[in-house]
């Protein structure tokens, strides 16, 4: 695989719009597809690793790590790792990630006023 160019016009182009435009900026921080998915399953309390992989059996596991450890950098959620044998490890919304409650509550309330109905 190769890297991304960080000079590269893509890039510029991207950064000038999370720098100018308030919606890009949230989507760099929870766009995708999973990622929206694994805040709202947290919505409801900290959740366990299997957990979430039971809740979103679509997700690689690769995706699932890699977007929790971009949520945990962006301080929308928190990782609590106990030192025991097996670790026993926890993920939770931070208060900045509980401050998108209400976005992700809209999301719920949109789907639900299209005749949602979950298979």
């Amino acid at each position: 695989m190769t890297a991304i160019k960080e000079n590269s016009t893509s890039n510029a182009n991207r950064r000038s719009s999370k720098a100018t435009c308030p919606v890009s900026f949230v989507m760099s921080k929870i766009g995708g597809h999973w990622k929206p998915i694994i805040l709202f399953h947290l919505l409801s309390g900290p959740k366990r690793y299997s957990e979430l992989k039971r809740l979103i059996p679509a997700v690689t596991e690769k995706m699932l790590i890699q977007h929790l450890k971009e949520m945990q950098e962006d301080i929308l959620v928190i990782r609590k790792a106990e030192n025991v044998i097996p670790p026993f490890v926890t993920y939770s919304l931070s208060a900045e990630g509980e401050q998108l409650r209400p976005i992700l509550d809209e999301m719920v309330k949109w789907a639900d006023a299209r005749d949602f109905k979950p298979q």
